[in-house]
């Protein structure tokens, strides 16, 4: 059976399977399982991508001291790839990373760095858990450099192995992570996938986070998961997931302030075919070319995205400045003091006034 959608259907049941409807989750375990990771990522004009990605979905009572209990000392979550991932995709991920590189170019680097390699994991086993610079660079052949890291071979070695799910992250000092054997990190007696297998659960894992997604698309990765759908107006082909489809409700939702990496606006042609919002992220476009600004955080009001927040933290004046508020459509009263109060929130939240709001 093919369902078929109206857009706002097909709108209502991608934020309800972000989770950035109207009945907020718990906890951080609980939005890491639904959403399937938390991206990281340093930039900080208002607070980290993984801060702002659960406050958003949490609300005021999120604190930061959270996350870090659950992924360096309840080890309920995983970092991976630059996001935390809960523990239960854990036996999904690995057949696909035992079976890691895939690229001939990375399988000839491991294999002409078989001496680095054993020396990293004898390192590790002897004086783990160790940051990479604590760890000597004694690699055979060079990796280019990519304009993301530099010559020191140890951050690549260790990224692989990674990959290859035989070291892990166990904790970060700052920004710096802190490396291990994964038999020490990982919890033992992960049940055993087939690969095929833990592939479909993958898949049927990433479509229950977006709810709705195009069939087989490379953003979201759903594969066949779940059941076909059609929605009004599109020509697309769809997945939906049945039990968020079962969910669907008439929910107005709420305002949610989201940090530009967050999920919801990963898969960008999703966006402009379901929510008929054309995203772009303006922090790598020159500063003549912005249009809403260097970071602004797209602001979602029920379904529909209805601005963008351009604000960042005046350290100097210790105050949450608003350089913008950017409306696509002229805000009605009762939307302005909905958005106002989530910005108002925001502050609270940080624990700084908020200053320059119109």
């Amino acid at each position: 059976m093919t369902h078929r959608l109206t857009r706002d259907e097909a709108r209502r049941i991608s934020v309800r399977a972000q989770l950035l409807d109207a009945d907020r989750p718990g906890d951080v375990v609980e939005v890491a399982e639904q959403l399937g990771y938390v991206k990281i990522d340093p930039t900080a004009t208002i607070a980290p991508a993984e801060q702002t990605i659960l406050w958003s979905r949490i609300g005021w009572s999120y604190e930061a001291g959270q996350l870090q209990k659950d992924v360096e000392i309840d080890r309920l979550l995983f970092e991976f790839d630059g996001a935390f991932r809960p523990v239960s995709l854990l036996p999904l991920m690995l057949p696909a990373m035992r079976q890691w590189p895939r690229r001939e170019s990375s399988r000839q680097w491991l294999e002409a760095n078989a001496r680095f390699q054993a020396d990293v994991l004898a390192r590790l086993r002897s004086e783990g858990p160790l940051l990479a610079s604590e760890i000597p660079d004694t690699a055979q052949v060079d990796r280019a450099p990519d304009g993301w890291s530099g010559r020191n071979q140890v951050p690549h070695m260790l990224d692989f192995l990674s990959r290859q799910g035989r070291v892990a992250i166990v904790g970060r000092e700052g920004r710096h992570r802190r490396w291990d054997l994964a038999e020490r990190v990982f919890p033992p007696d992960l049940p055993e996938l087939d690969p095929v297998e833990a592939a479909q659960a993958l898949a049927e894992r990433r479509l229950q986070a977006v709810g709705i997604a195009k069939l087989k698309s490379p953003w979201s990765q759903v594969a066949d998961a779940g059941e076909p759908a059609l929605v009004e107006g599109s020509s697309w082909k769809f997945r939906v997931d049945p039990e968020a489809l079962a969910a669907l409700d008439d929910d107005a939702g709420r305002v949610a302030l989201l940090n530009p990496y967050d999920p919801m606006l990963f898969d960008r042609p999703r966006l402009a075919e379901i929510f008929e919002f054309e995203y772009v992220l303006e922090q790598f476009k020159p500063q003549a070319q912005r249009v809403y600004g260097y970071f602004a955080h797209p602001i979602l009001l029920g379904d529909r995205f209805v601005g963008m927040l351009d604000a960042e933290v005046d350290k100097e004046r210790q105050a949450l400045r608003v350089n913008a508020l950017h409306e696509f459509l002229p805000f009605e009263a009762e939307e302005h003091d909905m958005v106002r109060a989530e910005i108002g929130e925001l502050g609270d939240w940080l624990g700084l006034p908020v200053s320059g709001l119109p």
